[in-house]
This record gives structure tokens, sequence and C-alpha cells, in this order.
């Protein structure tokens, strides 16, 4: 049984109890401890839930998505019982909550389930969103207090090169020469011009934009104004007041955005929450609902919770304010599921693992935290090295705290103490724990990267051998261009063996829709351009539209190639071909409306459904960007701006979890995209230090403003003044956090690698690799990871001696 110390608020006493009463729905009862009982233990503390707050603490494989759709389905049940009973017109539902739309969509599909054939319900009586989803909707219901009109503004996902940014810098700039002078003079300066101009560079294009969007989304997700970031500069000392700079820019860009009608993502927390505030709009809100779930709660950020802790709240609470410490108030009625260990985005993103932790705490100390420690994804060896690394990485964590290294007290370690048990004899789940193939970690030390593919390839052959229909693998990498040079390495020998291999970094990457749609504008706009012809040409090519040819020679006489005279040389087939698809997308430009022109590129470069859905969203993108000055300047420019600063997410029309997980497919895909999801067979090669946990370092570009980066301190000194930290760190400890806050994320990332394999976890840390991915062919010495050598001590059985290999 669990160790959890959580007392269900309906047990299963007091549930058959509860149930023995006369239902309207026959055999209602029944149909509910049915699927209680096929679940397992923690499984089931989550299904018995009956009202008030409750935290879920979950082992990587526990199966908390299907148990929280069996709770969801189960409590939907007994709210449609309470309904049918007392026969009454209003209804109020479940919300659940989670954060991607790929999750979203996949426990929808669960819940349906459970209500169709387990249950014999109408699917009905919840809602599923993402967080941002969530918060638009309820926005989009109360314009006139969200302050969101939607037909009137733009969503957008900023880099830090995106023109708002690049403007904030230079509006900044402009505003404070005597704060900039101090940047540009650094910790040592002579004066010399060259040196002067290359600082205003590396500032203006590299260093404050990476801080002001650090910052911005940092601030903004946490619901902090310029204002409060101004105040609590006034609490440091550093010499260039980095908190105050970042305020200055988050200020800029806020202006910017107001000034154009753009909304970014965290705008839509912030007028959800507007709304909110209002006690007629809340208390309609709340009334709506009678529970909130939320999946991957160790992925929120403040506002993100503040927004689910006050739509959960029955009725309570007079303001937005009054819901963050309610946690102990039995109105509350919020189920948060997440694993503190599975925290992988915090570095990158405003998620923050420590507010979930938090939230733990706080179940644990109500009795309230139950732990879904029971894991039947892999076999036991996969288990105990997990366990391993994670014990082994927190004790050299809290070494160093002793050695005298500085290490925030809220994160003293990477990992909650949280062990993976097997489950138990007789658990639902089919061919839970499944026996290893070999001995299920096999632990390798190849010459090289080469000698690695070597390896790699070698064993792929063997297990895919007999009957690759049966198994699915992946390749877990750290950077898409590892990924891409190993694709390039293991293609030859997977076409030889008739094995499928799917390189997601690739495959994936809908973001060459506006890119190409851009190359075929641009085209059509200016035909007579060489370069312009050119990018058309191989865009086309790409497609496998023309033939492959020699296009600079085609692109060098623009007119010649178009419309060759008749004096001209004939063309060969290959050129006609290519010439009368030019010509057709010239004719387009002048016979359609611009509003259709992207539409009708994306059929003629032959996209397929997914990539016609986001052509779409590209149109009605740019369409609603340029509106009022509606022209093919206009268009180009749009569209130029989101292909150079802009992350344009696609739409996807097929799950990705089958994509990824085919059987018969090796799957070349990041740790951080494979979250979520396992294979039988995992490979984590190139397991080096300068990789996990990796180094911190500046860039030495800007090494002359100290030995740290703007964005990193200041998003250190924002996270200790949001956790209620007794002073913001100066610039050193700061750093010294940040630095931290990255070992430890990494460190979460491995184990999250580790714990997708099912039978097999192959790992390797070559002696020779590149110091930079960006340049493959340079190798030299590294070393391998700190666990890994550590793990060949503990399971020296699993170490591959490669002298007979």
């Amino acid at each position: 049984m669990s160790d959890s110390k959580f007392t269900v608020p309906v047990a299963q006493e007091s549930l058959h109890s509860e149930l023995s009463e006369r239902s309207p729905v026959p055999n209602l009862r029944e149909k509910i401890l049915a699927i209680r009982n096929s679940l397992r233990p923690g499984q089931q503390q989550m299904a018995d839930w009956g009202s008030g707050p409750l935290a879920i603490s979950a082992v990587p494989g526990a199966g908390k998505s299907t148990g929280m759709a069996a709770a969801a389905a189960i409590a939907i049940a007994r709210q449609y019982e309470r309904y049918a009973q007392s026969r009454s017109s209003s209804r109020r539902h479940l919300v659940v909550v989670t954060f991607t739309r790929s999750a979203a969509a996949n426990i929808k599909a669960k819940i349906r389930k459970f209500l169709r054939d387990d249950l014999s319900l109408p699917q009905t009586g919840f809602f599923v969103y993402t967080l941002h989803g969530l918060a638009l909707n309820i926005a989009s219901r109360h314009s006139g207090l969200s302050g969101l009109q939607l037909e009137n503004v733009t969503l957008i996902t900023p880099t830090q090169s995106h023109r708002f940014i690049r403007t904030a810098v230079e509006q900044w700039i402009t505003n404070n020469p005597g704060t900039y002078l101090r940047l540009l003079e650094g910790h040592q300066f002579d004066g010399e011009e060259t040196e002067r101009l290359r600082r205003q560079s590396v500032l203006r294009t590299e260093v404050l934009p990476e801080l002001a969007n650090t910052v911005i989304h940092e601030a903004k997700s946490s619901g902090i104004s310029p204002e409060k970031l101004r105040e609590w500069s006034r609490q440091t000392t550093d010499e260039y007041t980095i908190l105050s700079v970042a305020a200055g820019l988050y200020e800029q860009y806020q202006n910017l955005m107001r000034s154009r009608d753009f909304i970014d993502y965290d705008d839509m927390i912030l007028a959800a929450l507007r709304v909110l505030e209002n006690d007629s709009a809340r208390r309609i809100e709340q009334n709506q609902v009678f529970a909130v779930f939320e999946d991957e709660a160790q992925d929120s950020s403040p506002l993100q919770t503040q927004l689910l802790e006050i739509l959960a709240s029955d009725g309570g609470g007079n303001s937005c304010t009054d819901a963050i410490n309610r946690v102990s108030n039995s109105s509350l009625n919020l189920v948060r599921v997440g694993d503190p260990n599975q925290a992988i985005n915090s570095t990158f993103t405003p998620a923050d693992p420590i507010y979930f932790r938090q939230f733990c705490e706080e179940c644990d100390r109500i009795e309230r935290l139950a732990t879904m420690d029971q894991a039947g994804r892999s076999s036991r060896i996969i288990i105990e090295a997990a366990n391993f690394a994670l014990k082994w990485i927190n004790n050299q964590s809290l070494a160093k705290a002793n050695n005298g290294q500085q290490i925030p007290e809220n994160r003293q370690v990477p990992f909650r103490l949280q062990t993976i048990r097997p489950v138990e004899t007789g658990d639902p789940q089919k061919n839970a724990n499944p026996a290893p193939i070999g001995r299920g970690l096999e632990l390798y030390t190849p010459r090289d990267i080469h000698h690695t593919v070597e390896l790699l390839s070698q064993r792929v052959v063997e297990l895919f051998g007999e009957d690759p229909t049966q198994n699915s693998a992946a390749i877990l990498v750290r950077e898409n261009r590892q990924g891409r040079w190993l694709g390039e390495a293991l293609a030859p020998v997977c076409k030889e063996h008739n094995i499928t291999l799917y390189d997601v970094g690739e495959r994936d990457r809908r973001s060459h829709v506006p890119q190409e749609i851009l190359a075929l504008l641009q085209f059509c706009d200016r035909p007579h351009s060489p370069d312009y012809l050119k990018a058309a040409l191989e865009a086309l090519v790409q497609r496998q539209l023309i033939p492959t040819q020699d296009l600079n020679a085609l692109a060098s006489l623009p007119e010649e190639f178009l419309y060759p005279g008749p004096l001209a040389a004939p063309q060969p087939e290959t050129v006609q071909k290519a010439a009368r698809l030019c010509r057709n997308l010239l004719r387009a430009r002048l016979e359609l409306p611009l509003y259709q022109l992207i539409s009708f590129l994306a059929l003629t470069l032959n996209y397929d459904q997914a990539e016609l859905a986001t052509a779409d969203k590209l149109a009605e993108r740019v369409n609603q960007q340029i509106a009022g000055n509606s022209s093919m300047g206009g268009m180009l420019s749009a569209l130029s701006e989101i292909v150079s600063s802009e992350r344009f997410e696609p739409v996807e029309t097929e799950d990705s979890e089958e994509r990824y997980t085919r059987r018969g497919q090796l799957t070349i895909i990041t740790m951080h995209k494979a979250k979520g999801l396992d294979w039988d067979y995992v490979f984590l090669p190139f397991l080096h230090e300068n990789l996990i946990p990796g180094r911190f370092w500046v860039p030495p570009q800007s090494q002359f403003l100290g030995d740290f980066t703007l964005s990193e301190v200041a998003r250190a000194q924002i996270r200790a003044a949001l956790h209620g930290e007794s002073t913001i760190p100066d610039v050193t400890q700061a750093w010294e956090q940040a630095k931290q806050l990255k070992i430890s994320e990494e460190y979460r990332l491995l184990y999250v690698a580790m714990t997708r394999a099912k039978r097999l976890v192959w790992m390797s840390a070559a002696q020779k690799a590149p110091f930079t991915w960006s340049k493959p062919e340079n190798l030299q010495e590294q070393a391998p990871c700190p666990v890994f050598p550590a793990l060949k001590r503990q399971f020296p059985e699993c170490v591959a001696n490669l002298a007979y290999i």
C-alpha cells in the first residue's frame, strides 16, 4: 500500500454508504466502484476525492493521467447523480487543466472513454483546457472587464529578436544615456573607438534584448509591474542597477504592446484575473465550476496558480489576493497533480516547481497529500538506476552545501526525496514492470562520437532484428544539433535494415511554413530579383515540386528564365517545368485578392493537413495584423517579422504521442520533448559534463560587464523576492543561485530521460566529443556527466566490455 499520510475525504466505506442510496441511474454506484477498484492505491486516492484541496505527487510512470481521467469521470458521475436526484436545471462542471494542447486532447479522450464505456453516461459535464486556453475563455466572456477585445488584438510569442523588444531597447537607451554609458564602460575600458563600437553592438543586439525578454516573461507571469521591479532594485547595491534597467525595458515594451493592440500569453492570464477581481463576474465563473483538476502542476507560474485557486473556490474570497493562502480552506475544490522531480522548464520559462512543492507541503500539514509512488512502466533495473541517480545527485548537492557553497534554503537539493516503487502483484496494468531486455541497463564508454554511432547502430539492429513491428525505440538527445548529426549518421544503417528513422527535430518543425510562404511572396513581389527567385526555387525543390538543378544558372537571368524570347536557346524540360510553376505564381499574384494568397501558396506547395492548418493560422494572423493597411509591403513586413523573431507554433492534426512512439520506428527526439512519452528501448548517448549539468558561462563578447550575465542575475533576484527571501541577493549570490537552478534542472532532465524506458536504457559517454555541437568535427577529451561513473560503480554488471565489441 502507499505510504501516504493522506486520509481520503470520502473513504471507500463512506463511498459505499453514499452510493447505496437509491440512484436515478441504475447500477451507477457499482460502475463507479468498479473503476475505483481497477486502479492502483495512489490512483485510488485521487478517485476517492470528494471535496477540498488535494495534492498528488506522482513518480514517473505512475499513471497519473489515467488516474486523473478516472478520478475526473467519477467526480462527474457523482455530480451527475446529485443533480439527477435534485432535478436541478443548473449543473456545475469540472474544469481540467493541463500544460500542452496534446496533453489536453489525450486526457479529454480518456475521460470521455470512462464516461462512455465504463459509466454509460453522457460525455459532458467537464471542460479540458490548457492554462492559457482557460484564461482566454474567461477573458473573452467578459471583454468589458478584461480589456481584451479579441477582434482588435494580435497574439504574439516574442523572442529577444522581436521588433518590440529591439525597439524597447533603443527607446530605453535614448531615455537613460547615463546608465547606458555605465554599461558600456563595464569593468574596464580604455576608450578605444573600435572596442566602443563592439560593445555598443553587443549591448544593443544581445545583452539588453536578452535581459528584456527574460525579465518581461518572469515579471508578467508573476503579476509584477515595472514599478515593483524598481522598488526591489532599491534594495540591491549592484553597480549596474540591473533590476532598474530591466524595469525600464519592461515599461517600454508594455507601452509598445498597448499602442499596437498586441498581447502575449501572459496578458491572457492577467486579463482573466482582471475579470475575477469583479465580485459579480467572479461569482458567475465560480458558480459554473464544482472543482478544478490540474495536471503537470510543477510547471505552473504564480499567476496561473492564482487563477486556478480563485476558480476552484466555492464562492470564498473577496478578491484575487485572497486566493494565495487558502489551501487550508475546505472550500478550495482543487486537485493538483504533478511531479517536482520532473520540473524541467524553469530555466527558460517562468514556471517554477517551488510553488507546487509549497502546495504539497501545505496539503501535507492538513493531511491532504497523497503520493503515487508505484510505477509499472519500467523494468526493475531501470527503476533501481533512476532511484540511485536521484539519491546520488541529492547527496552531492548536500555535500557541496556543507563545504560552504551557497545554495538557497528553498532549493537545498534538486529532487524531492520520492522513491519509485514497482507495482504490487495483481496490478491492473498489463505487463507492468516488464522483463528487461538483456540486463535492462547498459553503460558504454566509446572512444569517440563515431564509435558511439557504431555501437548504437549495432544495438539497434539487434533489437529490431526479429520483428521490428513489436517494439518502439528512441534516442534522446540534449540538443537538436546532436539529433541532426545522429540522424545523418544513422540514416544509411536504418535504410539498409528497413528501420524507420524519425527525426523529430527535422520532421516536426512546422516553422518552415512561414519561411517558405515568405520566400514565394517575396518572389511574387520582385520577380526580377535573382536572390528572391533563387529562394523561391529552393523552396520548390525542397518540396519536390520541381527537379533538382543548377538554380544559380536559372536565377542569374530572371527575365530570360521566366519569359524566354524567340531567339533564346530551347529550355530543357526540367527548366521549363520550373518556369511554368513560377509563372503560375506570378499570375496568381495578379488575379487573386491579397488575403487569399497565403492559402493559394500553401496548396501550391502541396502541404499536408497539418501544414495547411498551420498556413491558415498564419494567413489569419497576417491578415489581422495588416488590417487597415492591406498591401503586399505590409504582408511581407509582417511575415518577415514572424520568420525572424517569433516562435510561430504549428497546428497539429495528429496525436504527437502516436507519431513519436510508433512501433518499428527509431525516434530521435530531445529529452525535453520526450517528457510524457515512453518507449521499449531508450538510448541516451553523449552524456557529458559540459551538457549535463552543463557549465554556466559568460559569452566572451559580453565579459566586459563581469563574470555574470545580466539576464540570469535579474531572474534570480526576481525569484528570490517572489519566494519571500529576507533579502534580495547581490550579483555574486544571484549568479550562484542561477547556476544551482540550472544544475538542478539539468539533472532532473536526465532523470526524466532515464524513466522514459520500459525494458532497456542504453547510456554512453564517449571519451572524445565536441565542446560545442555546432562544430561536431572538433573532438577533444570530455568528462562524463558526474552521475555516469557513479552508475558504473553501482551497477558494474551493466558496464559494457568494449574490448569484445
